[in-house]
């Protein structure tokens, strides 16, 4: 088990572990024993979600792995994200009194007291966002939730609560790796101390969603790129004795975010942890900050009808 860790300060009384284990595409009936298999490997912060449907499996994996290690609850560093519902797709937008409910609901699937850190999905429903960022405020009051903030939210939607003089979020999830690097969202966070977890941070690998019914808005050209035997992941792996996915996870960690990796492989489950016995040289950061081509590929703040 690595034991090497990192954290970020979401609040005064709450460190989340920078590698958390992401399940976004994990079914329900696979995520008990997934979870168990990552706590079990060192992780200390999985990350869920309301529309991954998959709450159930991840409390169960949580609760069998703290019975078998003999871990305290307060190690483990819990987030689930509110669905803010999507009138595109049909859905009514959650309110103030729904949102509430919503939280109560994934605590019941999650077998759990408390949730570490609760996210709105995404920044659907301008006339709604705000009843519901007001009650993931009172959530936090009541001891509900340890820390609140978003998703896929950009500087507009965020300034819409300072406008009105509510807390700003503890943190923002956001799809960050080299090929979507978001320098102006990114300084505006740090700006507000807002800390940042990138998701979607393998997008580079010529495997990330090449599944059936994992679709993703990669180019040909992006797919392309990721296969090519010269890529510059590949060569950087190569130098530093690693794999892929461990040198874009680590390009994460030394900008400074927390980065969820997701995988059902038990061995890449343990080396997607392993990321602190190297690090990055400068001339290698630097090639790989001219390598930005914009919004990324998993989600757009401009089309609701993306997933996020």
């Amino acid at each position: 088990m690595p034991t090497q860790q990192k954290y970020i300060n979401l609040t005064n009384n709450l460190k989340m572990s920078m590698v958390g284990f992401g399940t976004y595409l994990i079914q329900d009936e696979d995520a008990q024993s997934l979870v168990h298999q990552a706590i079990r490997s060192g992780y200390r912060h999985v990350d869920t979600a309301e529309a991954y449907g998959n709450e159930n499996g991840v409390g169960l994996g949580i609760k069998t792995a703290l019975g078998e290690l003999g871990i305290s609850r307060e190690e483990i560093c819990v987030t689930t994200k509110l669905w803010p519902g999507n009138e595109a797709w049909g859905q009514a937008p959650k309110t103030y009194a729904s949102t509430i409910e919503s939280l109560q609901a994934s605590l019941a699937k999650l077998q759990l007291d408390y949730i570490d850190l609760y996210l709105i999905h995404a920044p659907f429903h301008q006339t709604q966002r705000l009843e519901q960022w007001k009650a993931l405020v009172e959530l936090q009051r009541q001891g509900k939730v340890r820390a609140i903030g978003v998703s896929n939210f950009n500087e507009a939607h965020i300034e819409e609560i300072k406008a009105v003089g509510l807390p700003l979020p503890d943190a923002n999830q956001i799809e960050l790796h080299p090929w979507s690097q978001k320098p102006d969202l990114v300084s505006y966070l740090a700006e507000n101390d807002i800390s940042i977890i990138a998701y979607s941070s393998l997008v580079p690998l010529s495997n990330w969603r090449d599944v059936e019914g994992q679709a993703s808005a990669k180019t040909e050209q992006m797919k392309a790129d990721g296969a090519d035997s010269d890529s510059p992941f590949k060569v950087m792996a190569k130098k530093y004795g690693v794999s892929e996915a461990q040198v874009l996870l680590r390009w994460g960690i030394q900008k400074g975010y927390a980065v969820l990796p997701k995988s059902t492989n038990a061995e890449r489950i343990r080396q997607n942890i392993d990321l602190f016995g190297f690090e990055i040289d400068d001339e290698d950061m630097a090639a790989m900050a001219k390598m930005d081509r914009g919004e990324g590929v998993a989600w757009s703040s401009g089309d609701p009808t993306k997933e996020a």
